[in-house]
């Protein structure tokens, strides 16, 4: 799984961006507290892609939710329906579990991946931005710092 996560970032050209290992992945997914969770496309014996999700919750709906954080299809797999079949096992699993909603994020520039999603019926959140903080401002934040004008 880790490979595909490295094969993702350089897709989307941020693969200088990859600071986890395989043992910190392993952790996160099968670890005493595991905080993740995968499903895994096989197209014949060989490893197509995978989603890695977690739970959320919505405080309006007070329900959870899954939150898919990626959906990777290797390159010769896409088109096969790996992805179809990820997004329709992630659906069935939001429902079994009785969750309100399965959401993600896109990269703007991403057009095959916008238009997949479009075909599966998703709706675009037009009117919410994603926002971070990691790094300096994640430390600076905990310490209650004002930022500097």
């Amino acid at each position: 799984m880790f490979s595909l996560i490295v094969e993702l970032a350089e897709y989307e050209h941020a693969a200088d961006q990859v600071v986890g290992t395989e043992k910190m992945l392993e952790a996160a997914l099968f670890g005493p507290e595991p905080v993740a969770e995968a499903l895994i496309a096989d197209v014949g014996d060989e490893p197509a892609g995978f989603a890695l999700f977690y739970t959320s919750f919505s405080t309006w709906h007070c329900a959870s939710g899954i939150w898919l954080e990626d959906l990777i299809v290797r390159e010769r797999f896409r088109g096969a329906g790996a992805g179809a079949a990820l997004m329709r096992e992630l659906a069935a699993l939001a429902l079994l579990r009785g969750y309100g909603r399965l959401e993600w994020a896109v990269l703007d520039w991403n057009a095959p991946a916008i238009g997949f999603y479009d075909r599966l019926g998703a709706s675009s959140v037009d009117d919410w931005r994603l926002r971070r903080l990691d790094g300096e401002a994640l430390q600076r934040a905990a310490r209650s710092e004002r930022p500097a004008p």
